[in-house]
């Protein structure tokens, strides 16, 4: 495991540094188009605070933005002990150092996501929809798939180089921008033919870094991001031991048509599925951080042999027809053997279908500040926060029931 986040660090930082590299470049063609006599390097200037301040900001405070920009809102163990159950099940599979604060977004749309610059401070948030679909077992694969972000540095990554990828994206706009407006005439160097000529050169070359800069750079993001996507994954069986459970949670997952409303273009990487939407699979499928989910469950459910890494990687070069190495060579070359996990019961929550859907709407209701009676006839009564009478009656059998006050 230790040579994995090594690998995974090690290619974390080769993509910040090309990032880094491109918004340099970027810094230095804009600045030398505004001011042709130096003005490239008060560009990079420019730029590197930019990110300065971005990164700064989402360091002390990243996770929390995330979290509050997600709807989501803290849970404990007393609002939904199942879900607190599996969580620490998988910490202690993980060996993460510290239990990660839960978080339920409210959604009917089955999703979730983990956050946190460091393991000891992570943070994993699930939808009310994914908690109404998922049995145990495939609630607890996709709480592994997020554990192991969490474990291998990934959410981490994909904080620092989302930062700079928005700076990249940020500066080409307002470059752009500018021009519509007339923003670099006026710096523009008048003195001869020459001057005249190379700032028409440095006008083409800025336009088509601010065009293909961000393209370049994002791809580039979305290449490390589907592998990170696939190791999850292999992480996510190892930790389990049932590849089904991960594969049956995906199927439910994008079978869902509700949609995220909470997500936008920058959280949206971060979830086990990519919450947009889009017109046209080949085309989401090209432009998504998430490798195709129809290809990852086949992958998953091609696993026969065991639940180790070299299990998972065989299987995705059987799927997928290709040699790349998911999995880094120093970790293939054990000896490691974990057997798959036959599930003795249905793996279910212990409850209907119905039941289970109900149950996640409580949750959704405590955490809104809803109070519960449990009348005499069986009927949970839900009283809203703002109720304000002293009393109410149940709609089922009409018996009276007193409230207190707080």
């Amino acid at each position: 495991m230790w040579e994995l986040i090594q690998a995974n660090k090690r290619k974390s930082t080769a993509l910040i540094f090309t990032l880094g590299f491109v918004l340099i470049l970027l810094g230095y063609v804009f600045g030398s188009y505004y001011s042709p006599g130096g003005g490239g390097y008060f560009g990079i200037v420019i730029a590197f605070i930019l990110w300065g301040i971005m990164f700064l900001v989402t360091y002390s405070s990243g996770s929390k933005i995330l979290l509050a920009v997600s709807g989501a809102k803290e849970v404990t163990k007393e609002v939904h002990p199942q879900l607190f159950n599996v969580v620490e099940e998988m910490k202690i599979a993980a060996s993460l150092p510290a239990m990660p604060k839960i978080y339920i977004i409210d959604s009917p749309a089955p999703n979730a996501f983990a956050t946190g610059l460091k393991p000891e401070k992570s943070a994993i948030a699930v939808t009310s929809g994914l908690l109404a679909k998922l049995n145990r077992d495939e609630l607890q694969g996709v709480v592994a798939h997020e554990m192991s972000h969490i474990v291998n540095r990934d959410v981490m990554f994909m904080t620092v180089a989302g930062i700079m990828l928005g700076v990249i994206v940020l500066l080409s706009q307002v470059f752009i921008r500018s021009l519509w407006f007339g923003g670099g005439g006026r710096y523009r160097s008048k003195s001869s033919r020459d001057s005249g000529q190379a700032q028409i050169i440095f006008l083409v070359v800025a336009i088509i870094f601010a065009i293909l800069g961000p393209i370049a750079a994002q791809l580039l993001y979305f290449a490390i991001s589907r592998k990170r996507e696939y190791l999850a994954d292999a992480s996510a069986v190892r930790l389990t031991r049932y590849p089904e459970g991960l594969a049956s949670a995906l199927e439910k997952i994008s079978q869902s048509t509700a949609d995220l409303k909470t997500a936008n273009k920058v959280t949206a990487p971060m979830y086990i599925v990519n919450p947009l939407k889009k017109k046209g699979r080949k085309l989401q499928d090209l432009t998504s951080t998430h490798p195709p989910i129809s290809e990852r469950i086949r992958i998953l459910r091609s696993i026969a042999k065991g639940a180790g890494y070299v299990d998972y990687q065989e299987a995705f070069n059987k799927v997928t027809g290709k040699k790349s190495e998911i999995i880094p060579k120093s970790v293939l070359s054990g000896t490691e053997k974990i057997p798959i996990l036959i599930p003795t019961g249905a793996g279910g929550m212990g409850l209907t279908a119905k039941a289970q859907q109900r149950q996640a709407g409580d949750v959704v209701m405590k955490l809104n500040n809803y109070s519960f009676i449990n009348c005499e006839c069986g009927l949970k009564i839900k009283i809203p926060p703002d109720y304000k009478k002293n009393k109410i009656y149940c709609p089922r059998c009409g018996r009276e029931h007193i409230l207190k006050k707080a």
